[in-house]
């Protein structure tokens, strides 16, 4: 294993930062009466940008939305910053917000600077090299399970986050929510995505419980500790954070979750590095979660065909903005065939009434 795989590269073109504005935002902001600036990129991720701040000898990450995103509702800064202050002394596993700034003048949007966790973050194009070993997975999967549990037990309210969200109703808010999603960002019919959203919309449960839940909860949204261990250090991304039912987010790590059975055409997406050997089967995940956690699961077909479908309009709404012109990204060029992809994946689950070995 490598001590840190994460490496910021060169700025995106198109997603360049003003550096002389943030430069004298950040010595005022920061009491600093002078300081050199270097600004360098994260290239993965599809949403939020995050850009690596070195500023007077000390290295941030800055977070900001997406150019030619609404800015709004799942780019909202100030709510992931909110969000990161309230879990600051009360949750180990959460990077230390810094500043959170809304004037536009700066950076034409509004942006937050965090801390900077050093540690290891896999990802897909992770060398084989500096891929964990088939025991590494087994215990970094069952470490994954755990924190996710631990956030869905965090007690939110005691926090300072029981104005967060809604949880009454927050099952078809969110069938409801993304199924609209999709309508607006859609650029080409998908049948099964059709049939998949009106399958949701007459099959929804009632709600399993309430919690604190991240909504984009997988292996390569954990910083990991840059030994042999890979133990949980930070989780990242909390942009759409929110309360609600903790089965639905278990859904969504799900539907991130390609296993080594799974069919080739489903792990060339290279959407997570749960294909490699010792990564449970998405059942056995399921199975760890109901120990770990407590909660009775007897319609896991729901929650997994839910995250299925939310990570699909996700998808659809990055390719729109690709189809729009509002980003020159090339990773985007294709991924309306993933959508089209995890429409077809939910139809197999819904008509086989099962998680696993779908095809």
């Amino acid at each position: 294993m490598g001590k840190n795989i994460d490496q910021a590269k060169k700025v995106r073109d198109g997603e360049a930062l003003n550096e002389e504005a943030l430069r004298s935002y950040l010595q005022n902001a920061l009491g600093e009466t002078s300081g050199d600036l270097k600004v360098q990129q994260f290239p993965s991720g599809f949403s939020n940008l995050t850009y690596l701040i070195n500023f007077a000898n000390t290295n941030y990450v800055l977070r900001r939305p997406p150019f030619g995103a609404n800015i709004k509702s799942g780019h909202d800064m100030s709510r992931e910053y909110k969000i990161l202050s309230a879990l600051e002394g009360n949750y180990g596993k959460a990077p230390k917000p810094i500043l959170f700034c809304e004037d536009l003048g700066v950076l034409e949007a509004p942006f937050y600077l965090m801390e900077r966790v050093e540690g290891t973050i896999l990802r897909a194009s992770t060398p084989k090299e500096l891929m964990p070993s088939e025991a590494q997975f087994k215990s970094l999967s069952s470490n994954l399970v755990d924190t996710l549990v631990e956030l869905h037990q965090l007690d939110y309210k005691a926090i300072g986050l029981g104005e967060l969200g809604n949880p009454e109703g927050y099952v078809e808010r969110q069938v409801v929510g993304w199924s609209k999603r999709y309508q607006k960002a859609k650029t080409q019919d998908h049948p099964e995505m059709e049939k998949t959203a009106a399958w949701l919309n007459a099959n929804m449960p009632q709600q399993a419980g309430v919690g604190l839940v991240h909504n984009d909860f997988k292996y390569d949204n954990l910083v990991l500790t840059p030994d042999d261990e890979l133990n949980v250090k930070a989780v990242l991304d909390w942009e759409m954070t929110t309360i609600g039912d903790p089965l639905m987010d278990l859904g969504t790590t799900l539907g991130y979750w390609i296993h080594h059975t799974d069919p080739d055409i489903l792990a060339s997406n290279q959407l997570n590095l749960t294909t490699q050997l010792g990564n449970p089967t998405r059942g056995e995940v399921v199975e760890m979660y109901a120990k770990k956690s407590g909660i009775p699961i007897d319609n896991i077909v729901f929650y997994f065909v839910f995250g299925v479908f939310k990570i699909a309009v996700i998808v659809q709404q990055i390719y729109y903005r690709y189809s729009k012109g509002y980003t020159q990204d090339p990773r985007f060029k294709n991924l309306d065939k993933i959508v089209a992809l995890y429409g077809l994946v939910a139809q197999q689950a819904i008509q086989k009434k099962k998680i696993d070995h779908l095809f």
